[in-house]
């Protein structure tokens, strides 16, 4: 009868890992598709997502917010060296501004991601999150591009530059397009040359913020197995690998067809998640 009973138990675990390892699976390809159609971060439609899932597999709802943030930074890692090799191969990359603004960036992120991240209440981060997103969802749903005003900073403003935007991307757990890409085009950079140097500055900003993560978390209480501070691995071994496969194939829909209708229609629905993050924070 108890033998009975334990093989019960563990056959109900394993359809409950295999079911929660389908629901990652499923998020990491939707988002990267969607990271390559619309070229968009994919943490503004995992973070929520995550979220949900983790409070469901039993994790506390304030401190699944921070892992969700934090583990869909850690999967820019991977994605990002997947898009600057794509937008280099095609000498999109001004690698002159990403020299000058890497140190700041990686001095904002890791501060930020070790120290602020790990002590800002979790409903606040809601709505820093929510701002974020409706902020990402106007620019999409506008698509103005800043008229270039004044010339490039020197290094030394190019890397303060690069400590706000490091810290502010560490906060919400996005890769600084939505910050630089406007930045650069202000200063004159041809857009194709904001974007793909953008990209290059992705990769900094996630693994400074990454690692700060884990500092700042290092002491928290194991709540799920395979957390690592604030870091889920499980689903960032799986959504990572989705997002590195998908994301491909989204870039070249995006190339076969006009998405502007649906950049539209997808920025409405990025501000039902803004609202819904917001709520949750105020709630």
């Amino acid at each position: 009868m108890a033998g009975g009973q334990t093989a019960a138990r563990l056959t109900a675990g394993c359809i409950i890992d295999a079911l929660f390892v389908s629901e990652l699976l499923l998020m990491g390809t939707v988002t990267g598709y969607l990271a390559g159609l619309l070229g968009i971060g994919g943490g503004m439609i995992q973070v929520p997502f995550l979220t949900i899932l983790l409070v469901q597999h039993g994790m506390g709802s304030e401190l699944a917010l921070k892992t969700a943030i934090a583990t869909a930074m850690a999967t820019i890692v991977f994605t990002s060296l997947a898009s600057v090799r794509a937008h280099h191969a095609r000498g999109a990359v001004r690698w002159d501004i990403a020299r000058a603004m890497a140190p700041g960036i990686l001095a904002g992120g890791l501060v930020t991601g070790a120290g602020l991240f790990a002590r800002i209440k979790g409903p606040t981060l809601g709505i820093v999150f929510a701002v974020f997103v409706g902020y990402s969802a106007t620019q999409m749903l506008l698509d103005r591009k800043p008229r270039g005003s004044r010339p490039l900073p020197g290094a030394a403003a190019l890397g303060g530059v690069g400590v706000g935007i490091g810290s502010l991307s560490s906060l919400v757990g996005a890769g600084g397009a939505f910050l630089s890409v406007p930045f650069m085009t202000w200063c004159n950079v041809p857009i194709h040359h904001a974007v793909g140097t953008s990209a290059a500055l992705g990769f900094p900003i996630a693994l400074a913020s990454t690692v700060g993560y884990v500092i700042g978390g290092w002491s928290l209480p194991t709540s799920m197995p395979g957390t690592v501070g604030y870091l889920y691995l499980p689903a960032l071994a799986v959504v990572a690998t989705a997002s590195v496969l998908m994301a491909p194939l989204g870039a070249r829909t995006a190339h076969a067809m006009n998405v502007r209708a649906f950049r539209r229609l997808f920025a409405v629905l990025l501000y039902y998640v803004a609202g819904y993050m917001a709520w949750r924070g105020f709630a």
